[in-house]
């Protein structure tokens, strides 16, 4: 009786990437209705405790004329993309630690899909 035959190591199945989450911005636009305590949206609008967020996607973050933004964020070098909104809004303190936006996120993958599609919408 002699060893036994090796076993074949058997290969993983590749990861695969999550497909995205398709937001809906009528959906995100009541979601947002949390978020009016500190933000406005209209175009030209005024800052309040954060900053308008007209125009917010594609935007270079922490760079939004006349908002005082925290240290951490005016160093941050992020563009607001759909992944990088994403991730901020899931966890904003991960994302940019030091930030002053005391939001502590958004859980649901899909809420945030509808919060981003609504921010999509709010042109400069």
């Amino acid at each position: 009786m002699g060893r036994p035959a090796p076993v074949a190591a058997t290969a993983s199945p590749p990861l695969q990437a999550a497909a995205p989450v398709r937001g809906d911005a009528a959906i995100g636009a009541r979601l947002f209705m949390q978020c009016r305590a500190c933000h406005t949206v209209e175009r030209g609008g005024a800052n309040g405790v954060g900053p308008n967020l007209a125009g917010v996607m594609g935007a270079k973050a922490g760079f939004h004329p006349g908002y005082k933004y925290s240290e951490a964020m005016a160093k941050a070098q992020l563009n607001w993309t759909p992944a990088t909104m994403d991730a901020w809004l899931k966890r904003p303190s991960a994302v940019v630690p030091g930030t002053k936006m005391s939001f502590p996120g958004m859980p649901n993958p899909k809420a945030r899909a509808d919060m981003i599609a609504y921010l999509a919408t709010l042109k400069k």
